[in-house]
C-alpha cells in the first residue's frame, strides 16, 4: 500500500495509522518519544517531496533521505512500509533477534536505507558527501538528512555544515527535529542561549522554519527548493511524544518500552484521536 494523502481527513488518517505502527513496534525497544516526535516530517517527505519510489530505491537520480537520529527508527520503518518499500509484516519483527530491522538502521538490508546510522553527530557529514557526489555527476538530486535538536551539540555537525556551505551544496537539505528535549534533559537547559536558527545562519545556510505535525506546512518548507545557491535548513518544531497524551514532553519516554496497560491505553487515546 502506497501513501498520497490529499484531503486532511486522508492526512489524519495516515498520521494516526503511523502511530499505531510505531507503539505496536516500540514494545521490543526505546525511543518511542523520538519516533512520534518525527514520524510527521518522515511521511511529508516520502509522501509529498522525494523523488524516490519503490521502483527507482536504487536509481542513480533518486532522491536520497538519510536519518541521522538513528533512534528514531521506528518512524522510517512505518513510513517505508506503508509506503511499499517493505513489507509491513517485518514490522513485527522489529528489535528482535535476526530481524533487518534494528533499532538504528543497518545498511544494505533493506530497500529505502540508504546507510547505517545512529551515531550522532555523522549524519550531515555523509549527507553533504553525497549531496557534493551528485553534483560531481551531474544529476539534479537532492540529498535530505534528518537531525535532532541535541545531536546539534556536536561538533561535527558544524564542521559538516561548514564543509557544504563552501561547496555551495544547495542540492543538501538538513531537518531538525526541534522537539526540545534530548537523553539527559531540556535542551533549553544543556544548551543555554544557543539559537539554532543564528547559529545556521552563520554558518551561511538558508533557514526556514515549520511546524513538524502539519504535513502540508512540511511539504511546502521541505519541497521548495533553495533559491539562494546555499545548502538549506528546515528547523521543526515538535512535540516529543507527539499524538499520546501521556507520553508528551515526558522524557522517560526516550527510554521506556510500551508494554501492557500503556500499549492499550496508547491505542486507546489513538482511537479517539
Amino acid at each position: 500500500m502506497t501513501m498520497s494523502p490529499d484531503d486532511q481527513q486522508s492526512i489524519h488518517q495516515l498520521q494516526q495509522d503511523l502511530r499505531r505502527d510505531i507503539i505496536m513496534m516500540a514494545a521490543h525497544s526505546g525511543h518511542v518519544g523520538v519516533a512520534l516526535s518525527c514520524v510527521d516530517i518522515v511521511a511529508a517527505l516520502y509522501a509529498g517531496v522525494l523523488n524516490c519510489t519503490p521502483a527507482t530505491a536504487d536509481h542513480p537520480e533518486r532522491d536520497r533521505f538519510i536519518l541521522s537520529k538513528g533512534h528514531g527508527c521506528m518512524a522510517l520503518y512505518a513510513v517505508l512500509a506503508r509506503m511499499g518499500f517493505i513489507d509491513r509484516q517485518l514490522l513485527e519483527t522489529y528489535g528482535q533477534n535476526g530481524s533487518l530491522l534494528a533499532e538504528h538502521p543497518l545498511a544494505g538490508k533493506i530497500s529505502g536505507v540508504e546507510c547505517a546510522s545512529g551515531s550522532l553527530g555523522h549524519g550531515l557529514a555523509l549527507a553533504a558527501g553525497m549531496a557534493k557526489g551528485l553534483k560531481l555527476q551531474g544529476l539534479d538530486a537532492r540529498v535530505f538528512v534528518l537531525l535532532g535538536d541535541g545531536e546539534c551539540n556536536e561538533g561535527s555537525v558544524w564542521e559538516a555544515a561548514a564543509l557544504a556551505r563552501a561547496g555551495n551544496l544547495d542540492n543538501l537539505v538538513a531537518i531538525v527535529d526541534g522537539n526540545g528535549l534530548q537523553a539527559c534533559g531540556k535542551y533549553e537547559d544543556i544548551s543555554p542561549g544557543f539559537k539554532l536558527a543564528d547559529c545556521w545562519k552563520s554558518f551561511g545556510w538558508e533557514v526556514s522554519e515549520a511546524d513538524g505535525h502539519k504535513y502540508r506546512e512540511l511539504v511546502e518548507a521541505l519541497g521548495q527548493a533553495s533559491d539562494s545557491g546555499l545548502p538549506k535548513v528546515v528547523l521543526c518544531r515538535t512535540i516529543k511524544g507527539k499524538g499520546i497524551d501521556f507520553m508528551e514532553e515526558d522524557l522517560e519516554w526516550h527510554y521506556r518500552p510500551v508494554n501492557g496497560d500503556d500499549r492499550d491505553r496508547a491505542f486507546r487515546r489513538l482511537s479517539r484521536a
